[in-house]
């Protein structure tokens, strides 16, 4: 299967997902489950930045016209796949998993830890943008903070039980002919 075929499904698999099962999941009226930024955070180590920002806004957009928001979660995938590289650039070493793998993963940063980073900050930055734009104030800042790190978390280890059940295959690449 050819790599642009396998994205789009994977697009559209996870919009899928979140809009017609996780989007009913409402934990104690606060907590809802995310996980259609997986797209944004299983993109290929070597994707120019200005293609990331259009797709993860694309992403977004997808979403916000099932849900009917003005653009929430756009701007909380944009903002998460301006901060993608940076963060993986902190967390490889120049020479590391982007030069022998396509994709970030659990064997291709090296271990659980540094993926579970990777993932954990930018699905907790993603979150906390997207509902201080949806609450556009901090009257609540329990609630905020609250519903932020339960959110994450919960996002979290269901990404977790996803990477598990259906592993990436991912080839080591050499430099070799």
């Amino acid at each position: 299967m050819s790599s642009f075929l396998k994205y789009i499904i994977r697009f559209a698999l996870l919009i899928f997902l979140q809009v017609y099962v996780l989007d009913r999941i409402h934990l104690h009226q606060m907590v809802t489950p995310y996980l259609y930024f997986l797209f944004i955070l299983w993109l290929p180590f070597k994707i120019s930045r200005p293609l990331l920002m259009i797709l993860a806004f694309l992403l977004g957009f997808s979403l916000d016209s099932f849900r009917h928001h003005p653009g929430f979660h756009a701007a909380a995938c944009v903002l998460m796949a301006y901060l993608r590289p940076f963060l993986i650039n902190l967390m490889i070493p120049q020479e590391g998993a982007e030069t022998n793998y396509e994709e970030p993963s659990f064997r291709s940063m090296g271990g659980a830890l540094p993926y579970l980073v990777y993932s954990g900050l930018l699905i907790l930055i993603h979150n906390a943008w997207l509902f201080a734009l949806e609450a556009w104030q901090f009257s609540n800042f329990w609630y905020f903070f609250f519903k932020t790190i339960l959110t994450t978390i919960i996002s979290l280890l269901l990404m977790v039980v996803v990477e598990l059940l259906f592993s990436r295959k991912q080839k080591f690449r050499t430099n070799t002919v």
